[in-house]
């Protein structure tokens, strides 16, 4: 009874929790691309970035080396959640692996 109710569970805390990390790396690039390249680029000009004012690279340039970044932090944390959700999952009674392949024969 309990493994049916944790089944059921699965996808409802899988989703969860990518919405949550989505939703926290997207904040986290507005904040860098509309925050660093538009709000508070006057205040970090006075700063340079490989000869560049620190407001205009991001700007420019920033605020796309950061999504690229964070596309890579959300493949690492994706992977690690299903691991994490999708590690005991058993199927016929055995465990089930990433060499196992699925066939449906019905």
């Amino acid at each position: 009874m309990t493994e049916n109710v944790t089944d059921k569970k699965k996808p409802i805390n899988y989703w969860q929790s990518n919405l949550k990390l989505l939703f926290s790396l997207l904040f986290v690039w507005f904040i860098v691309s509309f925050g660093c390249g538009i709000l508070w680029v006057d205040w970090l000009d006075q700063f340079t970035f490989f000869g560049f004012n620190l407001g205009f690279w991001f700007a420019q340039q920033g605020s796309i080396y950061i999504f690229v970044v964070l596309i890579f932090i959300y493949s690492w944390r994706m992977s690690q959640l299903e691991k994490k959700i999708y590690s005991n999952q058993m199927v016929g009674g055995t465990k089930k692996n990433k060499s196992d392949k699925e066939y449906n024969f019905e």
